[in-house]
């Protein structure tokens, strides 16, 4: 077979305009599994100068799971910068812009001044998103141009020469405003290469030329139909493919993309070909996440990366665990128990590693130095081999414990549990390991004070709401001032959450200056709690105007109404950040959560974003 190596494209690609589109029936015959087809071409790896990783976890990766808020991209934003933006490695993401929380989501990430990763934005292929783009000074901007005959003909109802059009017209717009044009060139493993992509691309090259900035083209394997095979045809080789960019297309490395998905189980073969063949970048989301199967797992690739170049310093890799511990904690995703990197038994081995015995053998069986490169330790799995001291072991990196609350495997209850598990094996022929959940359950029974118990959890849920509440209060300006402000702000604020028992502003001196009280029923109580009232001694207010934070007390019964309430204080600041006063509520604690979902929904679609 030939191996074939062109340094550079040769030759002008016509644009071939049939009437009817080019549907590859024989690849693609849908009735049945989609066909592979090889040829005798074998390419030689070729690698682009400089491999980088683009995101898109704010734009496809919110395609397959509700809106993030915008205190949530932001948060995503900093850990995806600390992960690999410092380097460079990470080098764009990109954004919606069509809603107010798009655009604000746009803004808070730009105030944090980061080189990389760059903020772009993506848009349909019309002039009005183009203007939104300009509008808000984008300096490149993603647009989408289908290639394939599926969704020119079938989709939008045009010829290819009618596309084209459509596609360089708005390119050249970009172009003219000072936008560096990034055309996806959507569903190009169905696309006709040589007769519709490659024309597009060179036309594209030559507005490159004569704006004398770059345009970009995004590879995007939509239905995730490519393959990284030796020898297989285009339009499904994803060496092809990207080969024909580079040597026949004139597509300079550096300004050419992949974007694949997961369909057939390639997402992360598919994008390192790509890589080795010459693309610059591959395009990925946090944990894979994007529309049906999900894209590339951004962190996958960071991983790659470091293992093809040998480059340690270009990411920061237990940012990775800090990632799933945010999805998993703050988004309530459920990662599945075997995910590379981030499972929680993705390092777990049941091949019988003693505790006793872990230092010496981790290497065996852990695929490298999970607690130095991600921050966490190599799990246990449990048998009767285990002894009290992997019952132990278990525990503590179960539950996280420190070394001021780690358990010793001579504690009682470590013996409980391991003898339980010891008579489960004698008494019935047991072979296999203890699951997560089977341990689970025994330290219930033996150890229950580890575990959060349903009250816990719901007094860190009432909080979490409450406290989001009164940091939306705070910034409220009319708190600043005091006087009839103030209190207008609060009647106001207690109109709108009924469940807020009492609430009550502060001088600095702990003296009342206003307050608000739902039921009128319980008036008569607080009328002992006159303007001017000193609070200056409770520990709702000591602690914020020592901490300059919020506060939020422990569930306690209501001297007042008798109610299970929780109280949450936070300071009051003026412009310059000193501390002008305290605002103070106490939350009925079980009617906040029953209108938990709706607080929730309410937090998760402000626009507006807490700074700290």
């Amino acid at each position: 077979m030939p191996l074939l190596h062109k340094n550079a494209f040769s030759r002008s690609l016509p644009l071939e305009n049939p009437e009817k589109p080019q549907l590859y029936r024989e690849l693609f015959p849908y009735t049945s599994i989609c066909r592979t087809s090889f040829d005798d071409v074998m390419l030689v790896p070729r690698p682009a100068k400089q491999m980088r990783i683009t995101d898109t976890t704010f734009r496809d990766g919110q395609q397959a799971r509700p809106p993030y808020s915008v205190k949530q991209i932001a948060k995503i934003f900093d850990l995806m910068h600390k992960l690999g933006g410092k380097s460079g490695l990470i080098a764009a993401s990109e954004f919606f812009i069509y809603s107010a929380k798009d655009r604000k989501a746009v803004e808070v990430c730009r105030s944090r001044g980061y080189r990389f990763p760059q903020i772009t934005a993506w848009i349909r292929a019309n002039k009005n998103d183009l203007q939104l783009a300009h509008d808000m000074e984008f300096p490149e901007v993603g647009m989408l141009t289908s290639v394939s005959d599926y969704h020119i003909y079938l989709k939008l109802g045009k010829t290819r020469a009618e596309a084209m059009q459509m596609y360089l017209d708005l390119a050249r717009q970009a172009l003219e405003w000072g936008i560096v044009p990034r055309c996806h060139f959507e569903d190009v493993t169905r696309s006709d290469v040589y007769g519709f992509s490659l024309p597009l691309a060179q036309e594209l090259m030559k507005l490159s030329e004569e704006y004398s900035m770059p345009v970009k083209i995004r590879l995007c394997d939509t239905m995730g139909y490519g393959v990284p095979y030796a020898c297989s045809a285009l339009p499904r080789s994803v060496q092809r493919v990207v080969r024909a960019f580079t040597d026949d297309g004139g597509v300079p490395g550096e300004q050419l993309e992949w974007h694949g998905h997961n369909d057939f189980h390639k997402v992360l073969v598919n994008g390192v070909t790509a890589w080795l063949n010459g693309c610059g970048a591959v395009n990925g989301t946090l944990l894979g996440f994007g529309e049906r199967t999900g894209n590339t797992p951004l962190e996958a690739l960071v991983v790659e990366y470091i293992s093809l170049t040998g480059d340690d310093t270009a990411a920061d890799t237990t940012v990775i665990s800090e990632i799933a511990e945010y999805f998993q904690n703050e988004l309530n995703y459920n990662i599945p128990h075997n995910y590379p990197f981030v499972g929680r038994d993705f390092n777990a081995t049941s091949a019988g590693v003693h505790v006793d015995g872990l230092a010496k053998n981790e290497e065996i069986y852990n695929i490298f130095d999970t607690k130095n490169l991600l921050g966490r330790p190599v799990p246990i799995i449990i048998t009767d081999k285990s002894g009290r001291a992997g019952v132990a072991y278990w525990l503590n990196t179960t539950f996280k414990l420190d070394d001021s609350q780690k358990i010793s495997k001579k504690h009682p209850s470590v013996g409980k549990i391991y003898d339980r598990i010891t008579e489960m094996y004698e008494s019935t022929g047991r072979t296999t390991s203890f699951s997560h959940d089977e341990m689970t359950a025994l330290v219930q029974e033996f150890m229950p004070e580890l575990l959060e118990t349903e009250f816990e959890q719901m007094k860190r849920l009432a909080g979490e709401l409450a406290a989001d509440l009164i940091l939306r209060l705070v910034k409220d300006p009319r708190l600043q001032t005091g006087g009839k402000d103030a209190c207008s702000c609060v009647d106001h604020f207690v109109h709108d959450y009924p469940f807020i028992q009492y609430i009550n502003v502060t001088n600095t001196q702990g003296k009342l200056t206003c307050s608000a009280i739902t039921d009128p029923a319980y008036k008569e109580k607080y009328d002992a709690l006159p303007v001017g009232y000193d609070f200056s001694q409770r520990e709702w207010f000591i602690e914020p105007m020592k901490t300059g934070k919020l506060h939020i007390m422990d569930v306690y019964q209501s001297q007042f109404t008798g109610k299970l309430v929780i109280t949450v204080s936070c300071s009051i600041a003026d412009e310059k950040d000193n501390i002008v006063g305290v605002v103070g509520a106490d939350i009925q604690l079980e009617q906040l959560l029953k209108r938990a979902k709706a607080l929730r929904d309410a937090a998760h679609n402000a626009v507006d974003v807490d700074e700290e």
